[in-house]
């Protein structure tokens, strides 16, 4: 039988094109373009240069920016060739300015700045300017923007000062995108607070995907809000848009209303009162692709010795987490060790982190020893930070696998 080679370039273009969308957008760009003149013409279709995510990302929406080699060669050789056919990017802070610089981009409508820092945003929405670059931040109006989208982890005390003003410039944005974390000294970021001062002065916005996190610093005063932690004197309000589209879901308490959360990867718990076992279920429920799980809470439980579900004869669930891959017991009550260990409760999947400490974790296993923990034990990896106890022989047979690294 013979064998014969065929190289790229002597296929036609419809397979190549077709080959081409099967790979990542920027790899296209970076290898192809510049080539050849055929190679140019396929790689310049809208397919590949009217969005680009100029960026990369992990799990948990954690990203970080392109290489030095990589973004060198998209500043210089390939943004100035495509940049009119850009009409949407998403970019992170550290090339962001490098990237508005290299081009004009005139048919921009969208831009979207993910993960940036409070004093970089500070810094970008009251004072940033260039002449060659189509985001002009000063206090023009924007009309041609017609998308937006930001994204902010750490807590920001500017949003009447300077998110609100810089929202009422784009007087025709169609599409926005905001997920922030706010303090603010007298109110909660609410529904009523969205309509009037964002989505009045919106006229053309038909598309609004936000998760609003917003703390209230009270002065002694108790006030009735979403969540109210007497511990720490502070009440929070989390607002969000329905379906849910972030991969984590944090500080879940008592009052969560439940729903349906499939894009959620990681969630953590936090509340001043106990969670019991019903909790979980609607925890389970909500997040079934949930693969990190945090609990925060100090409180024992109440009804841990109960074998009934509440108002049924029926009894309890063991609950099963198909998809966890990491838990951090490391500040929570030995109940919720016990909630998670024991299999008349809980069924774990193999190969799960899991990270508490020693003394909760042998005080709940009765030193390494119980039946009703061993199940569940031989399917985790305990990661031990306590490394200062001498640990029984059978310590080590107890688990699936041991890190006291």
């Amino acid at each position: 039988m013979e064998y014969s080679s065929v190289q790229l370039n002597d296929l036609p273009d419809e397979i190549i094109f077709i080959i081409f969308k099967k790979l990542n957008k920027l790899d296209v760009l970076y290898s192809f373009i510049n080539v050849n003149t055929r190679f140019n013409n396929i790689v310049h279709d809208p397919t590949f240069t009217s969005d680009l995510t100029l960026f990369n990302y992990l799990s948990y929406d954690y990203i970080y920016p392109l290489s030095d080699l990589i973004l060198e060669r998209f500043c210089l050789q390939i943004l100035p060739k495509i940049a009119r056919q850009i009409k949407w990017l998403d970019l992170e802070p550290l090339s962001m300015k490098r990237i508005f610089l290299s081009a004009n981009y005139p048919n921009l409508f969208r831009l979207g700045i993910y993960y940036i820092k409070k004093q970089a945003a500070l810094n970008l929405f009251t004072g940033m300017r260039s002449s060659r670059s189509v985001l002009i931040i000063d206090k023009e109006k924007l009309p041609k923007l017609r998308c937006f989208s930001l994204s902010c982890r750490l807590s920001l005390y500017c949003y009447d000062t300077i998110i609100i003003p810089l929202l009422h410039r784009m007087s025709n944005l169609e599409q926005l995108s905001l997920y922030l974390s706010h303090v603010h000294r007298n109110r909660f970021i609410n529904g009523n607070d969205l309509k009037q001062n964002i989505v009045d002065y919106l006229p053309e916005l038909n598309q609004f995907r936000f998760n609003i996190h917003s703390t209230m610093l009270l002065n002694n005063e108790i006030i009735s809000c979403v969540n109210y932690f007497l511990g720490d004197n502070e009440g929070e309000c989390l607002i969000y848009s329905y379906p849910y589209t972030l991969r984590h879901y944090y500080k879940i308490a008592n009052n969560f209303p439940g729903g349906l959360f499939p894009c959620v990867h990681e969630v953590s718990l936090f509340d001043e009162h106990p969670f019991e076992h019903e909790f979980f279920i609607r925890i389970q429920r909500s997040f079934p692709f949930m693969k990190r799980l945090i609990i925060n809470n100090r409180k024992a439980q109440k009804e841990k010795q109960c074998k009934k579900l509440k108002n049924t004869n029926q009894d309890l669930l063991v609950i099963e987490y198909s998809h966890l891959q990491c838990l951090i017991l490391n500040e929570a009550h030995h109940d919720y060790v016990e909630q998670f260990l024991l299999d008349t409760k809980t069924r774990l999947p193999y190969g799960v982190d899991l990270f508490v400490d020693y003394k909760p974790l042998k005080r709940v296993t009765y030193n390494f020893k119980r039946d009703a923990t061993q199940i569940n034990c031989s399917k985790v990896r305990y990661i031990c930070s306590d490394t200062n106890f001498r640990f029984p022989k059978h310590f080590k047979d107890y688990f699936l696998d041991i890190d006291t690294s």
